[in-house]
């Protein structure tokens, strides 16, 4: 067994045991692949998330969406998933077993470059390396195309699909849009919402799921717009980390912190909207608690991308479980998807433009929560010390599912009153706060480091004389006095980083 496998093991281990996700679900039935339970932590920290990505998004002048999980056939068959939503696998013609080969190929050979090999490339890496049925040692079969969605029926007799990503269904309401919008582009809309792919063997826990949430922010806009974006201005000057597909070619992976405007110069990306798309993304998952160290942006190779795709870029994210996880993909879509709705479904998906009729371009960032979820609790792990005998979650504190604990020091009523009264403003606030009475100081303080939270509370006899309680730091294990009518006030600017502990 690998130490990565080892480590994301202790990863999903401690998720498991402290309330994050639970799985593969449903666990008393033995459970299926590709499902999963969130905890109550998991929960917290997933609204974490989509509030941060809400929030960046509505900051970016986009509208959210909310739209049907299930379309009738002919809305996939216009998009062109039931031609094209594939994967490669391969079956052991001993046990039958079958598997993604390109995934396989991935975790038993991680050193070989297979990006946008075909089926038939694949199966040929599948002979060179002598992989084999990791069940049972058989012969693998020849790499075939497998379809992803997930098959029901409307009514008797309608076919219908479960959506496998949220921007199909946005596109649909493209009309809808141009009156909201009073038929004016660029437009920008996004959906948080439930996808489903029916991998036809899932693996990686959380990484890859059956069902999943996804995000997926949509721009609509004419091909002007696209070089004249006003909003690049404002991060010309800011740098990225970028891998481009030429770097890959040449086996080099480094990143290469690049200001933005330099890359437009460059050809790195070809137009200022779209380099825009990818700063979005980028920025979205700092704003989600990444350190800058854990992420890159890389090019996809040429053979990689869709055939209407102009460019496309994923922002990855470094873990100890299992290398750069893709966490999220940035494309230029043209306007294929709006131009093949237009042919299926006879309406008018265009905007005149000098009296002709003109298909807008679409620009998309796409992610799902549940990766990011679980990258963050890879990053933020850290192991016991002589200093802190358990192991310990240094969420960013903006993101913690847990963001304060409120202890009495000990559980009589004249500390608890004054406990419940301080735990109920925090809470007022709009903070996340658990109360907590049971056991030592020491072994609460243990217990909140453990699902990291980042700061603790306590009240004792002292507060009752001077109206002063301790706030104790998770990362430091420090200690502070402040008076209670300060603490909410301390509590907001901690949280949100604009005041750092060791200053107060």
């Amino acid at each position: 067994m690998s130490s990565e496998r080892d480590f994301s093991d202790i990863i999903t281990g401690l998720a498991k045991k402290r309330g994050f996700f639970w799985g593969p679900s449903p666990e008393i039935y033995g459970g299926s692949s590709g499902f999963y339970d969130l905890g109550p932590l998991g929960k917290l920290l997933k609204n974490r998330l989509e509030n941060q990505i809400r929030s960046a998004f509505v900051r970016a002048n986009f509208w959210e969406v909310e739209c049907p999980t299930v379309s009738p056939a002919q809305v996939w068959k216009a998009s062109g998933h039931l031609d094209g939503f594939i994967d490669p696998v391969t079956q052991c013609t001993k046990c039958g077993q079958v598997y993604r080969a390109d995934n396989l190929i991935e975790e038993k050979a991680p050193d070989i470059n297979i990006a946008g090999q075909s089926v038939e490339e694949l199966s040929e890496t599948i002979t060179k390396i002598g992989l084999v049925c990791p069940s049972c040692k058989g012969a693998l079969g020849p790499v075939e195309t497998y379809n992803l969605m997930m098959r029901t029926r409307l009514g008797l007799d309608q076919e219908a699909y479960l959506r496998p990503e949220t921007a199909t269904s946005t596109y649909l309401l493209f009309r809808r849009f141009l009156t909201f919008f009073r038929d004016k582009l660029p437009a920008s809309v996004f959906q948080i919402g439930k996808a489903y792919r029916n991998e036809i063997s899932p693996r990686q826990g959380m990484l890859r799921l059956r069902e999943f949430t996804q995000t997926e922010g949509q721009i609509f806009l004419l091909e002007k717009d696209e070089m004249e974006w006003p909003q690049f201005e404002d991060i010309k000057d800011e740098k990225l980390p970028l891998v481009t597909y030429k770097a890959q070619e040449k086996d080099n992976y480094e990143t290469v912190m690049t200001k933005m405007a330099d890359a437009i110069k460059k050809g790195f990306f070809q137009k200022p909207a779209y380099a825009w798309c990818v700063y979005l993304g980028y920025d979205i998952f700092r704003k989600m608690g990444f350190s800058e160290d854990k992420m890159r942006l890389r090019q996809h190779l040429p053979t990689e991308r869709a055939h209407y795709a102009a460019d496309a870029w994923d922002i990855e994210i470094h873990t100890d479980s299992f290398g750069w996880v893709e966490c999220c993909g940035v494309h230029d879509r043209g306007n294929y998807d709006l131009s093949r709705h237009q042919e299926f479904s006879k309406e008018k998906l265009h905007v005149k433009v000098d009296k002709k009729p003109v298909v807008p371009e679409v620009l998309e960032i796409a992610f799902g929560i549940e990766r990011p979820l679980f990258c963050l609790i890879d990053n933020a792990f850290r192991p016991e010390t002589k200093e802190r005998d358990t192991d310990w979650l240094q969420f960013p504190a903006e993101v913690a599912p847990i963001q304060v604990a409120v202890f009495p020091l000990m559980g009589k009523p004249e500390l608890l009153d004054p406990a419940h009264e301080i735990f109920n403003e925090i809470m007022d606030s709009g903070f996340v706060s658990q109360f907590d009475v049971g056991g030592s100081i020491g072994k609460r303080y243990r217990r909140q480091d453990e699902v990291g939270t980042p700061f603790c509370v306590t009240i004792d006899y002292t507060t009752i004389e001077d109206g002063t309680v301790t706030i104790r730091d998770r990362d430091s294990m420090a200690q502070v006095r402040t008076h209670k009518d300060k603490l909410v006030d301390t509590m907001r600017k901690l949280i949100k980083g604009s005041v750092q502990f060791d200053t107060l």
